[in-house]
Formats: structure tokens, sequence, C-alpha cells
């Protein structure tokens, strides 16, 4: 078939693409090698429009055992010979359009990376966002990429032990579905996904090939629209019982030592494992695409070329152990097919039925290699003018602050999220020590070691809306915050960057602003980012959603006695505020979903101050001097107090302690760098003398006391009553 400029442009290729295509070949080339450009120059392959920026975040650090990007998911070392592996994607566009299967294949799909680089998945988090709960749309969305996660993950085995949803008008059409794992390797037995050696055989081994998921990164490179339905085919379809089958031939495999690489097939299937796998060994591969498994009869090579069937991966075993490999994947009952071998000449030639299908230099089609690099215009946005005009003065303090609280108990940011994680088994393995005294991070036991992870995901993207800069490095902030007060020493980030048009220079400054108060944060925490995903053209014919960059952390507690949980213990434990009230409501919930403000300022955050406050709570917590902890986000400090006193049905007695701030700001802002911790009496003085060195100010709340909520001497009822209503509040809706 004949290509064309116009044939490249509805692959989604820029002219200017085109004519960089015909360059490397030195000839134009044909439908199957424009279809091959088409995915893997595509935003979602390439990073095309954002690797200039992501180059810029921290990358190194003294925890990591490979460097950022190197490999399919970031590895920091956790001592006592093992590592971590995490990784944080999304699978945004599919959910839209299919959501049980969009979220389920995301689930599978980042397992796989894990996997894929030897390790052991022993933990799953997600991070999801959609539009108004009381919306059917919404409501729907949100049942099936629910059923979606706990499906594959109930099946696959992997607990589910930690995320965050978030609902706001701007995700009705474009939902926001990131899928986070973690898992625990043996330093020097991960496997690298690498080519190298002349005559080594390349095998296919999992799934079938079939239809599904083709262009895939192709679609997740576009606007949704009205139309986006049509292309439902680019949606893949899961199987978690053979993701189950492949874990564990893969991990089987691995100790043999018969591999020299291994890639997962995610998104751009065959032609990006076998791209990338080559151009980073600086090889080339014969690949024969009649010898794939296929599910459906006469597929079209490109079709086998770009399809993202689940459940596959592309391995290179050593010449001559052909034997050993095929005996593993015969045992668990799974494909596995010698498709083609390494050669030396950096060409990928595909083949079907004999005949050359496709000529392509493996380094040309990849980030790093022959793939664009762009930067884009950026302008400040609109809508700042509105924002730079809030004035809080004008808004009257609250006469009835119970009555705001009885709202604010209500909003579904705020409320128990059950009817969600009840969905996922969230104790299969054994090592998820949260369920029952939760932390701050969701914490679980390393069982070869004795230590523990504290795993996160972190992202308030009404304050990324409100100020790029800030909002994420607030995001950053409240990851670690979040590890720091479960006990645990933060050691590295993935993130998820969620965000809308890239060509719209207003969303390009949102993008650009907010990885540069990533880095920040991430230099001043010491988390270099190990890698994660970049999701563009989460935009609608309304316009974008607000920007997202999702923060995936995991950080080390050397026991697991060490946790922390944020629970109040006892009657009698005396309660503190840690951190700086002000007189901020910024952002806050109170003001956007009560009164009604869509523009406002970032909250009050200050780096420098964040910092100190961290290190103090964990010296506290090291010390043994405070019985809980849990810090200050949606809902301000009130809700803070209220879900202290829910673990243990403690209720408390408290009062505003600093009389020269704003009762509303007090109770209900959001402003940050502020934990609640409770103290056993008798370390009161201990407690408040490791003050006397250090610059983060704390103030006496109060008492935790009987089974009521007192506050400023008023007695708010009985604490199981708002417990009820935070508890239920979602399954009412759904119902």
């Amino acid at each position: 078939m004949e290509t064309t400029v116009d044939t490249a442009k509805q692959l989604g290729l820029l002219p200017e693409e085109f004519e960089s295509i015909k360059k490397i070949l030195n000839r134009t080339p044909n439908f199957n090698e424009l279809a091959a450009y088409s995915v893997m120059w595509s935003e979602h392959c390439s990073y095309k429009n954002s690797i200039k920026w992501l180059k810029t975040l921290p990358r190194d650090g003294s925890k990591l055992l490979v460097k950022a990007g190197e490999e399919n998911a970031g590895l920091a070392d956790i001592g006592d010979g093992y590592g971590v592996v995490f990784k944080i994607e999304s699978h945004n566009h599919p959910s839209a359009i299919e959501p049980f299967q969009g979220a389920a294949t995301g689930v599978g799909g980042i397992h796989r990376d894990i996997f894929t680089m030897g390790a052991r998945p022993i933990a799953a988090l997600n991070s999801l966002r959609f539009g108004n709960i009381q919306d059917p749309k919404t409501r729907h969305l949100l049942k099936g990429v629910v059923e979606g996660i706990g499906h594959y993950g109930n099946c696959f085995g992997v607990p589910t032990v930690g995320g965050e949803i978030y609902f706001e008008n701007c995700y009705h059409t474009n939902p926001l579905v990131n899928a986070m794992s973690v898992g625990i390797v043996k330093v020097g037995q991960t496997v690298s996904a690498t080519a190298e050696g002349e005559g080594n055989p390349v095998f296919i081994v999992g799934s079938a090939t079939g239809k599904d998921g083709i262009g895939g990164a192709s679609f997740a490179s576009a606007d949704i629209t009205a139309d986006s339905a049509q292309d439902l085919p680019a949606v893949q379809v899961g199987d978690p019982f053979q993701e189950k089958k492949l874990l564990e031939a893969c991990l089987e495999l691995i100790p043999k030592g018969a591999l020299v690489g291994m890639q997962d097939m995610g998104a751009a299937g065959i032609i990006c494992s076998t791209a990338e796998t080559s151009a980073k060994g600086g090889v080339g591969m014969i690949i024969h695409l009649d010898k794939v498994p296929m599910r459906q009869q006469n597929m079209k090579s490109w079709e086998l070329l770009l399809s993202e069937s689940q459940e596959r991966m592309l391995m290179i075993v050593k010449k001559g152990r052909e034997k050993e490999v095929l005996e593993v994947f015969e045992k668990w009952d799974l494909p596995c097919s010698e498709i083609g071998h390494v050669t030396v000449d950096g060409l990928l030639k595909f083949y079907m039925n004999g005949e050359l299908e496709a000529e392509i230099p493996a380094e040309s089609l990849v980030l790093g290699g022959g793939a664009p690099v762009y930067e884009r215009t950026y302008s400040t946005p609109a809508y700042f003018e509105k924002i730079n005009s809030f004035d809080p003065s004008a808004i009257p303090v609250p006469s009835n602050l119970k009555k705001i609280a009885e709202q604010l108990i209500e909003i579904p940011n705020i409320v128990n999220k059950k009817w969600i994680y009840n969905q996922y088994d969230s104790m299969v393995g054994t090592g998820n020590t949260s369920t029952n005294q939760p932390s701050d991070a969701a914490v679980v036991l390393v069982k070869e070691t004795g230590k523990a992870l504290a795993v996160t995901t972190d992202c308030n993207s009404r304050y990324v809306f409100a100020d790029p800069f800030k909002g994420a490095m607030i995001a950053v902030s409240e990851a670690a915050r979040n590890i720091v007060c479960s006990g645990g020493t933060p050691l590295g980030v993935t993130n998820c960057l969620n965000f809308g048009n890239p060509y719209d220079p207003q969303v390009y400054y949102q993008f650009v602003h907010a990885l540069k108060g990533m880095g920040e944060a991430c230099k001043k925490f010491d988390t270099p980012v190990t890698g994660g995903n970049v999701s563009f053209y989460n935009q609608n014919p309304d316009g974008a959603v607000y920007p997202t960059p999702t923060i995936g952390m995991v950080g080390l507690l050397d026991s697991v006695d060490d946790k922390m949980t944020l629970g109040f213990k006892n009657e009698g434990d005396l309660i503190y505020l840690i951190g700086q009230s002000t007189d901020d409501f910024n952002s806050s919930e109170y003001l956007h979903k009560i009164l009604n403000i869509e523009y406002s300022p970032a909250p009050h955050f200050e780096l420098e101050e964040e910092f100190q406050l961290q290190q103090k709570v964990l010296s506290l917590i090291q010390s043994k001097l405070i019985q809980s902890a849990h810090d200050i986000s949606e809902g301000g400090l009130f809700i803070t107090l209220l879900e202290s006193g829910f673990v243990n049905n403690l209720g408390f007695q408290v009062d505003q302690s600093n009389a020269s701030t704003r009762a509303d700001a007090f109770w209900f802002g959001e402003s940050q760098s502020r934990v609640v911790v409770s103290v056993s009496s008798s370390s009161k003085t201990l407690f408040e003398s490791s003050f006397n060195t250090s610059k983060v100010p704390f103030h006496y709340l109060g008492t935790v006391k009987g089974t009521e909520v007192n506050i400023n001497g008023e007695n708010w009822g009985v604490l199981a009553d708002w417990k009820k209503t935070y508890d239920e509040k979602i399954s009412s809706l759904m119902k």
C-alpha cells in the first residue's frame, strides 16, 4: 500500500515527521513501517512533547540500584540484599470508553512492568478522578473502573493496599485511572529489558495475540471526543488468571540463568518491545510474525505489530537454552514460541510467510534515539487573573461552625471511600498491616527481611490548578508527609503526569511549572524520580482536566515495629497540633464545595517549613514520644480529628488554642505542613521539651475523651453519628 502525508496524518503523524521518516529510511515507508512509527512516535511512547522537561527532574540517589528510566520501573535498595521495584502508570482513555477493561488492563500492565524486572508484586495502589458523583455517567464509570481494578487485582492475587479518589466536574468526560505496583526482588536477580548476542533466539510468551488494543498508544495520544466510543478496539482485554501463570513462569525461569533480557508487551505491543530491547542493546532482530500465536485467523502484519493484547512478554534467550524455556512454559500451560533471533546490524526486519514486510532501524523508533523531541510554547493561563483577584477578607467568618462541619462531612472528596476499597482484596498475601490500624500511608511487610514499606499515592489537583509550581511541590510533600507520619523514611518517587493537550500553551504552562515544583520538592526530600508516565490529551470539548501530577512514593521502615498509626489510642491522651496555624483557607473543600468559590490561590506552603516539620515528626516517632500521627489535608483540622477518633471510637475535647486565627481557617482550612499527634500524659514533659531546640511550632489542642465531639466547649454530638455519615455517604449515592 502506497503511503502519503495524508496517510501519515490519519495515523497521527505530523507532516514534518513523515518527511523525517523518509530521510531515515532513505525511501518512502510502506504502510507497516508508517504504522510502526505512528505508535512509537506517539506521545504515549516517545514523550516527544515532555522529555525535555522530564530530564530536569532529579534522577540520581544513593539508594537507587538502576538509573531513572533505564528499566521498566524504579529499583531502590532496602538493605539485607533486597530491592523494591515500583512504578505508576495511567489508563485514562481506555477507562473513559470501557471502564471495566480499561481499568483492569491498567492494573495488569503495571504489574507486568514489575515482574518483567524479576520482582514479585506485593502491593497495588491507585489514584482515581471522576466527575460529579451525582451524575449517572460518573456513577457508571466509577462502578466499572472499581469492578475492573478489583477483578484483576483480586484474581491476580496482589492486595490493593491504598490509593486516593477525587470527584471534580472537570473529569466528567475524561476520568483518570492511575495504577501503581510495588514489588520485591533479590539484588542481583533482576532482569534487564535488553537484547544482545548475535543469533540469540527471541521468544514471545504468554497469551496469544489478537486484534484488541490495536493503536492503543495512538488512541492515548488524542483528545476524548463524542466519537471516541468508535475507538473501542483500541481498548485491551485482560485475563488475570493468565497473567498469574505468566508471573509464576517468569519468576521460575529467571533463576535458571537462561535469559538475556525480557520486556513486557504494553503500549505498542511487538513493535515497541522489539524496538526498545534492540535499541538498548545496540542490536537488531529478524522477526517472523507468522510464528506469533494468534487469537484470530488472517491477522495482517501491521495488526500483529501493533496489537496490545495483554499478558505477553518478549524474551531474548541464550542460544542453546531454548529447551529450558519451553519446559517452564509448557508446565504453566502458556503459549511460548520462538519468533526470531538477534542480529548485529541494528535493523528490525519483520517477515510474514517469508515476505519482508518492514525494515526499520531500531534506534530510529525509540525515545532517546530517533524519536522527535519538541519544546512547545507556553503562556500564563488566563484564569490566573481570577485567582489573583480572590479576596479572603470579603468572606465573613461563619457564625455557626457546626453547620459548616456537618456539610463538610458529606463532601465526596472527604468521606470514607470504603464502598470502593471493600471491593478490593487488601489482605491476600498477608503483608498489609494497615487494615485494622490504618496509617497515613499503607504499610506493607517485607516478609523476607522484617522491614516494611510505606507506600502512597497523592495529588490534590485543585492546588495544582491554582498554582502549578506550588501545587506540585505540595503533592510531593504530602506523599512524603504521609510516609513520615507512618514511621517511614521516603526513598523515591514514581509519577503519573496527567494533563490536557500539550499544544495548548496554557496547558503546557501548567505542565512545565508543575515539573519545576516537583523537581524542587524531590531534591529537598532526597526522593529521586525513578520513572512513571506522561498522559497528555486528558481533554474534552469543554476543556482540560485539572493538571494532575500524581505522585507515587515508597518509603522504608527498618522494622515493622516502627510503624505509627493515625488513630487515637487511649482516653486521657493529650492532643497537639504540630505546625503553623494560619488564616489561610485557599483552595479548601470548605471554600470550593460549600462556598462555591472556584478560583482561589493554593493553600499556604513553604518547602523548608515542610521539611523541618517532617524531620521533627519522624524524630518524635523514633523516640516513642507520640501515640498517633495524622496529617491535615482535605477538610482541615476538624476532619483530621474526626478520622483520628473514628479508628478506636474515641471522642475528643479540643479548643481553638490560637485565638488570632480565623475560626473557619483554623478548623477547615487546608494550609500545609501540619500534623495532629496524640501524646500520653506521662510523656507530656518530654514531648514539649523536645521542641526547645526546634523551629517547628506546636500547640496544645485538648484531650482524647469519651465518645463525643466537643469543640470550643460546645458539644457537637456523638462521634458515632459523625462516623455513620462519613462511612455511608458514597454507598448511599451509588444506590
